[in-house]
């Protein structure tokens, strides 16, 4: 039997049992295991983990586990706060997009509305789930750990809160995403982009009182649906600058 000593630091604490969390605990273990094994055994996905250090040296998941290794294990590093950093760019260099499993389509509706791009189906398996995020390059997110510690997926985030309101602002904390959100740009139903078109061409497509009082209406590019700045858009709006404002609000209902 040998003997390693662990630490996590900041949320990946959440994966650990209370004994062990924000503290060095020894881990016993046979053979030469990966880094990675080791690490999910405890309980923390690897998506979950973006700088591994063994011994002060920064390793990489196949980095193979030795007796009396001392391991730091960070998660990514969109947390920082740097507000008060000057930014060497007016904005991060990626713009991510998702994949949520079947248990999220209320978070997967809500990232849609701030303009994120955000697949979502409610009969999606994991398989299907895994393959889409590879082929596409797509942030899975889920509740389940499980999903997450599969060998294929290389980027996932597990969501802390069961609330969609909650959920969305763990996204945009987690991926530092506030200067990326452009609200109403996409289809809240299907993903598609929207776009502005003139009241006579959606015309057949709305109720008469619609047309009676509304004059400004935008077409989903993908499914066709016409949407308009009704009541549905005054609770939307509001979520919108709640979210901007880093405010928790209650749930818009939509």
């Amino acid at each position: 039997m040998k003997t390693a000593f662990f630490r996590f630091y900041a949320e990946l604490n959440d994966f650990l049992t209370r004994n062990i969390r924000g503290k060095e605990f020894p881990y016993e273990f046979w053979g030469n295991p990966a880094i990675k094994d080791a690490i999910e055994a405890l309980g923390v996905p690897h998506p979950e983990v973006d700088l591994i250090l063994v011994n002060g040296r920064s390793v990489d998941f196949a980095y193979r586990l030795q007796n009396g290794d001392r391991v730091s294990v960070y998660p990514v590093f969109e947390l920082l706060d740097i507000a008060d950093v000057t930014r060497l760019r007016p904005k991060p260099l990626r713009e991510p997009c998702f994949i949520a499993d079947v248990n999220l389509g209320k978070l997967a509706r809500k990232l849609r509305l701030l303009g994120f791009d955000t697949l979502y189906e409610n009969d999606y398996d994991d398989k299907t789930i895994i393959r889409i995020a590879a082929e596409e390059h797509r942030i899975i997110l889920t509740r389940d750990i499980e999903l997450l510690k599969h060998h294929l997926v290389i980027h996932g985030y597990w969501l802390r809160s069961t609330i969609p309101e909650k959920q969305t602002m763990e996204i945009v904390d987690k991926f530092d995403l506030y200067r990326q959100i452009k609200a109403f740009s996409r289809c809240t139903e299907c993903n598609g982009i929207l776009k502005a078109v003139a009241k006579s061409d959606v015309a057949h497509l709305i109720k008469q009182q619609t047309s009676k009082y509304f004059d400004r209406f935008f077409q989903c590019e993908q499914c066709k649906k016409v949407y308009w700045p009704g009541t549905h858009y005054k609770r939307m709006a509001l979520f919108v600058a709640a979210i901007l404002n880093k405010q928790q609000k209650p749930d818009s209902g939509y």
